[in-house]
């Protein structure tokens, strides 16, 4: 198993790739500990986890709060003794308001979507450092480097910003043994918070332009993310792996 005897925490995962990357490190011998802000959800989340053999647990996680998150990691270390791995997959669609032009989404987008990974890097490096290192997966997005049509423009600044964490975070915990790495998905089944982009036309356009015609499956974003998180990347921080079928290569 891959990551066996790990510890990690997963953000965002009551659903979508959230979930699919706890069931996949849950399968990899990982102790998940499934965080969000839909308890009901997420509670039944990690109990699906448990009921399939894997140690999983559930814990609220507002992750535009920081005293949330010192909570949170300093809880995990409490209840396993270390962090090995984080996963900042919690997000918001940049197609959750159909406003384009709404400052108020915009300011939601960048709290929800980049404060939160800056936090997370903020105290999940901390945890994994007195561990002796760890990893930290990013969930950036194609629209961080591509404009798109019917997106709003703080969906791709907030990824670009993850990006950009990414990569400067990488070089300021290496030394502690710290791997700091990002996932860049394309087209994928519509988000809990997606609007626009459920739209069967909308969709219909946006995948007619992936060479590979196809969205992406959760599960194929859950695979790049635990090869970035597993002992096989151990030589590999500061990148961004992109599932997209191709889309940004055109």
């Amino acid at each position: 198993m891959r990551l066996q005897d790990k510890v990690a925490i997963v953000t965002g995962a009551a659903g979508g790739m959230g979930r699919s990357t706890a069931e996949t490190f849950a399968r990899e011998g990982a102790a998940v500990v499934v965080a969000d802000i839909l308890d009901d959800v997420g509670s039944a989340a990690a109990a699906e986890l448990r009921d399939a053999g894997g140690r999983a647990e559930y814990r609220h996680l507002d992750v535009t709060d920081e005293a949330a998150w010192a909570a949170v990691t300093a809880g995990v270390v409490e209840r396993y003794g270390r962090l090995d791995v984080l996963v900042n997959n919690a997000g918001i669609s940049g197609t959750f308001d159909p406003d384009l032009g709404s400052t108020a989404f915009y300011d939601q987008l960048m709290l929800v979507n980049a404060r939160s990974v800056f936090l997370g890097i903020k105290y999940g490096a901390a945890a994994m450092a007195r561990a002796g290192g760890g990893a930290i997966v990013n969930m950036s997005s194609i629209s961080a480097s591509i404009g798109q049509p019917g997106i709003h423009l703080g969906y791709g600044a907030s990824k670009a910003a993850i990006t950009a964490m990414t990569r400067t975070a990488a070089v300021h915990h290496a030394a502690a043994g710290i791997r700091v790495n990002a996932v860049a998905p394309g087209m994928l089944p519509p988000m809990r918070t997606s609007r626009g982009s459920a739209d069967p036309s909308w969709r219909a356009a946006q995948i007619d332009g992936v060479p590979m015609k196809r969205e992406g499956k959760v599960e194929e974003v859950a695979e790049a993310v635990l090869f970035l998180a597993s002992p096989e990347a151990s030589y590999i921080t500061g990148v961004e792996i992109l599932v997209d079928g191709g889309l940004t290569a055109v």
